[in-house]
């Protein structure tokens, strides 16, 4: 949602842009749970998920989860990216992580602006990459 979306303007406008035009997941607060759900995870070869939305510390964030491919290799990618300016989201840290069965992947970092686009965050492997078999074995 909203990944190849034109609009523009000021923070306020495209939070309400996302929520009421693109039905985005909003949350409040500065830690949360996510379960991605597919009904077969062996049919998600360019899958991307519902984009999330989150107010935290009165500012916004989001929360991107997609898969793609990595040179051969099927993946997931995780990352957050700041609704602001480059230099106001190097203010911030975050942490992503995902696990099951005793096994736990971390990632931590500092979001991307929403200037940087969802692509070139992907493409520049900057944040939480889960090869295939992982995430499954993840999800029981």
């Amino acid at each position: 949602a909203g990944s190849e979306c034109k609009v523009v303007g000021d923070i306020p406008f495209l939070v309400a842009h996302l929520r009421d035009d693109h039905k985005v997941d909003m949350h409040e607060g500065f830690t949360f749970n996510h379960r991605y759900v597919k009904s077969n995870p062996l049919e998600v070869e360019n899958a991307t998920w519902m984009l999330t939305v989150f107010n935290c510390f009165g500012k916004y964030f989001c929360l991107h989860f997609e898969a793609f491919q990595l040179g051969k290799a099927p993946v997931y990618i995780a990352f957050l990216r700041f609704m602001g300016e480059d230099n106001e989201a190097k203010n911030f840290k975050y942490s992503l992580e995902v696990g099951g069965h005793g096994r736990k992947l971390t990632w931590q970092g500092v979001p991307r602006s929403i200037r940087d686009s969802h692509r070139k965050v992907r493409e520049s492997h900057d944040g939480l990459i889960i090869q295939r078999n992982m995430a499954l074995f993840f999800s029981g």
